[in-house]
């Protein structure tokens, strides 16, 4: 498998992709706000997604937008094809959007709203912690967003304090992020960043809550049925 930054040669992918993401939300019952054609077109015209392939054919997307003027980050559509789940490669491309998101935007946080349980354990692995609502991003864009999501409505009800996603958020610690002598790129010591106790997440509830408890364990769920983000 050969995880890429995304460029024009990946755009054979995007109706499939686009595809996927829809009926893996209609196999969940949940809802993740709809991207259209051209929308995810741009996103790998301008090398802000990755796009893993095998042998010509794809198996997994992620990208990257950006809100409140680049003090927010999401990696955001995580999708694998149904032929190449549950072999690891929802964690590797999770793994290199994160690291990609991490070089064009090292001072910013890092979000993700997500309903996939194997998500949040990955998203723990990565350093994010699950968070309230009013600690992601405000941009009026963002939340618009949601409104082709089913669960639009819940969110609304709730005044966007919680839905069924679960937030989680990645905070860099800035006093460890270095910059080398005439290397505009900082070293990648992100991953030493937060304490790295482990949670363990239970599905989420119509009421927007989780369950959570540390677990020190190092293995990882890597369950990847019906991935997104």
């Amino acid at each position: 498998m050969e995880i890429e930054i995304s460029s024009c040669k990946h755009l054979m992918y995007v109706s499939e992709i686009q595809q996927e993401m829809y009926d893996s939300a209609q196999r969940r019952g949940t809802g993740i706000a709809k991207r259209s054609i051209e929308y995810l077109s741009g996103k790998i015209l301008s090398g802000n997604a990755v796009v893993a392939t095998e042998n010509g054919e794809w198996v997994g997307f992620c990208y990257i937008e950006t809100w409140s003027h680049g003090q927010f980050v999401a990696n955001s559509g995580l999708i694998v094809s149904p032929k190449f789940r549950n072999n690891g490669a929802a964690t590797k491309i999770k793994h290199r959007v994160f690291e990609l998101s991490r070089e064009k935007y090292p001072n910013a946080k890092v979000f993700g709203l997500t309903t996939g349980l194997a998500v949040m354990k990955i998203n723990s692995d990565l350093g994010y912690r699950p968070v309230i609502y009013s600690e992601l991003t405000q941009d009026e864009e963002f939340w618009n967003g949601c409104k082709n999501c089913v669960n639009y409505d819940i969110l609304m009800k709730k005044e966007r304090k919680n839905c069924l996603c679960t937030a989680m958020l990645f905070v860099p610690d800035h006093d460890k992020v270095n910059i080398k002598a005439g290397n505009t790129q900082p070293e990648k010591e992100y991953k030493n960043e937060i304490n790295r106790e482990k949670f363990e997440f239970s599905e989420p509830k119509e009421s927007g809550g989780f369950q959570m408890t540390i677990n020190n364990k190092k293995d990882t769920d890597e369950k990847e049925s019906n991935l997104s983000v």
